[in-house]
């Protein structure tokens, strides 16, 4: 798009969302020009800024922005200052702050107190009728302008000398959601969704539509009741900026032990934790969660698949959206090689499918670029605080049915897949389209972003649990014409393990059990050279099994080797064996077959059929065991890019426990013996 015409539309938004929501949004670069100065949250920054600088006049803009940061020195309360300001209070007997107020009622005497943040007072009476009108103080608090009183009174010792003569929120009290619905339908999607944008502080000319919904879904949490979202990426791409700065209403748990009592219910004060508490609870580098109580995680996922949880006597429910966001630190291509998406979790969560199958959307974080001067815009945006309260209000709608007036889900989804993508869907309608107001074409876009993450979910779910959770071609269905749709994960093409075309001799592929339980993917590579009939092996370490089960192959190869060819010398040459974990979950002992084979291959100079993989494992005297979990077995030959499979025929009774689409995936051929295998892999009949 032409420069010119580009900014052309962007002063036209500004102008339009001046207009039609005057007073209610804020140039988003002086946020960023007073905050590098002053450590107070955006929200609160906004609203007084959203008082002095709503106005697109220069003049009257610099004039805001000297008076608000006069406002900032001479009121806000640096924790550090607390005791400087309570004298200032004490000698001038009035005087105004500017702090966060959470405001309780004190049975005994009949009085609200309020507790100050940064000033650290506590027990200070405040009139009820603030109480009445701004009912969020009760809840959590609010930062306020207040004007304080000091007088101290001999007779009255027990009293507290300051007193709350006027108070006054610096955050949105109440909003008119309505004000919301009539405004959005001045806007464009594409305006709608570049106004949401600004209002979180970047800059929508410079991202790409991608990135825009990436940006978007980390808002879902925020509308939307119950939940649970991860985003693992690189490091500096924002993903904590939401949860920490943009809104009053959620909470970032910054990585590190966490308790039961902290974060659903503490048993002795029989007050509900953070869930309670916030609309969003966020935990911080995932990879340092732990929990000093052993059922922490069990309680966290019956919380996130049901939003409630059990603690003594009685179930406590909690709306609080969790969100999940942590580094990635190796490249993606090579963690779906060798691992899933979630390895960055825990050890105790890494391999916990009951957990990760309770995520609604995984949000790559690899496709957001890191954050430059650049991303951030310095146009205007809603005041963080009126979007917040927007988002919070959006929380007791729902659009979950707005698929179906249109569409209908294929029948791979299960209960938690459809759960899933109906709160995905009803939280992007939420933000995109709050007034309800929307087409088929709008439900499709998002219905298929929405499909996208949850089945990012279940990919990486079916590496690490296996046919359970094999349904992953995810589709939906045109209710008009019944025609059905696919999607898929841009990560998941290419990129195989096993690659295309013929290998060198000497090389084969195995699956098999790793030491872990897992089932894994190795590469055998065999080098033949002069010399004495020695095997030497290598990539075995103290693996005790997967040394016996190479050692078995070589002493079959050189009892057998002249059945199999008269060309094969096992007295002049060494047989150099190198093995690769290409998953790294720990070796497997089922490799005598695959072995066996190598070594054929490399003293025929001869290679094996293109991208085969070797199931099954053999004793000395040449008996071939059952595959075990053998469905499971061939799923991971599918996935790592095999196009044939090599089976003991006495497993040809499980073919049936595999899925059809799986079978259709790759040849299948069955072999009797240990030499019958060696024919058939190196394509000899």
């Amino acid at each position: 798009m032409d420069e010119k015409v580009e900014e052309t539309m962007t002063l036209d938004l500004d102008k339009k969302l001046n207009s039609v929501f005057a007073g209610r949004v804020v140039r988003k670069d002086l946020t960023k020009l007073i905050k590098e100065g002053a450590n107070v949250p955006v929200y609160v920054l906004e609203y007084l800024l959203g008082m002095y600088c709503a106005t697109d006049d220069e003049q009257s803009i610099l004039e805001g922005v000297e008076r608000v940061k006069k406002i900032l020195s001479d009121n806000f309360v640096r924790p550090d200052e607390a005791e400087k300001i309570k004298s200032r209070i004490r000698e001038l007997g009035q005087y105004s702050i500017i702090d966060k107020v959470t405001v309780a009622l004190n049975p005994k005497i009949d009085t609200y107190e309020a507790e100050f943040s940064n000033l650290g007072l506590k027990g200070v009476p405040v009139p009820a009728s603030y109480v009445k009108e701004f009912d969020k103080l009760l809840v959590g608090g609010i930062w306020c302008m207040i004007k304080l009183d000091y007088f101290y009174d001999e007779e009255v010792r027990n009293m507290s000398p300051f007193t709350v003569n006027n108070l006054k929120p610096i955050q949105m009290p109440n909003m008119d959601i309505n004000e919301v619905f009539e405004g959005r339908r001045q806007f464009t999607k594409e305006e709608w969704i570049d106004v949401l944008i600004r209002s979180i502080g970047m800059e929508p000319t410079q991202l790409e539509e991608r990135v825009k919904w990436h940006l978007l879904l980390r808002l879902v949490a925020l509308v939307e009741n119950n939940y649970n979202m991860c985003e693992l990426g690189p490091r500096g791409t924002g993903k904590s900026h939401v949860y920490k700065e943009v809104s009053p209403n959620s909470i970032l748990v910054s990585g590190g032990q966490s308790t039961v009592a902290n974060l659903f219910y503490n048993m002795s004060t029989r007050k509900v934790g953070l869930v309670g508490l916030w609309d969003c609870v966020a935990f911080d580098e995932v990879a340092g969660i732990r929990f000093k109580d052993k059922d922490g995680i069990q309680i966290m996922k019956d919380y996130m698949a049901s939003g409630s949880f059990a603690r003594g006597k009685e179930e406590k429910a909690a709306s609080a959206s969790m969100v999940f966001v942590g580094n990635i630190n190796q490249s993606v291509d090579t963690l779906i090689k060798t691992s899933h998406l979630f390895a960055p979790f825990p050890p105790e969560m890494a391999n916990d499918t009951a957990f990760f199958d309770r995520m609604h959307y995984y949000l790559p974080g690899w496709e957001i670029p890191k954050m430059r001067p650049e991303y951030f815009t310095d146009k205007y945006g809603f005041i963080v605080d009126y979007i917040a309260e927007f988002f919070r209000e959006m929380r007791k709608r729902s659009f979950a049915d707005a698929i179906d007036r249109f569409f209908k889900l294929g029948n791979n989804l299960n209960q938690r897949d459809t759960v899933a993508v109906r709160k995905t869907v009803s939280g992007l309608v939420k933000l995109i389209y709050p007034n309800g107001e929307y087409t088929r074409e709008d439900i499709e876009e998002i219905l298929q972003y929405a499909l996208e993450g949850r089945r990012r979910v279940k990919e990486q779910l079916k590496k690490i649990g296996g046919m359970e959770f094999y349904d992953v071609m995810f589709s939906y269905l045109d209710k008009e014409t019944m025609a059905e749709e696919y999607v898929t994960v841009p990560e998941q093409g290419g990129g195989k393990l096993i690659p295309e075309g013929l290998g060198r001799p000497g090389h084969v592929y195995v699956v098999g059990h790793g030491n872990s339980g897992m089932i894994g993917v190795y590469k055998l590579e065999n080098q033949v050279v002069s010399g004495t009939g020695k095997f030497d092996k290598s990539g075995v370490g103290s693996h005790r099994e997967a040394k016996e089960s190479l050692d078995t192959a070589f002493r079959f190869f050189t009892a057998n080797s002249k059945s199999i060819s008269n060309t094969i010398s096992t007295k002049t040459k060494d047989y150099l064996m190198h093995i690769s974990d290409l998953q790294g979950i720990g070796l497997t002992d089922e490799l005598g077959v695959a072995e066996l084979i190598g070594l054929c291959s490399g003293a025929l100079e001869k290679p094996v059929q293109e991208s085969l993989v070797v199931l099954g494992s053999m004793t000395v005297g040449g008996t071939i065991s059952k595959v075990e979990e053998f469905a499971n077995m061939l799923q991971v030959c599918v996935d790592a890019g095999a196009k044939r499979v090599l089976i003991p025929a006495i497993s040809i009774v499980d073919l049936q426990t595999v899925p059809s689409d799986l079978l259709v995936k790759v040849q299948p051929i069955f072999y009797s013996d240990p030499i019958d295998a060696v024919y058939k892999a190196l394509g000899v009949s």
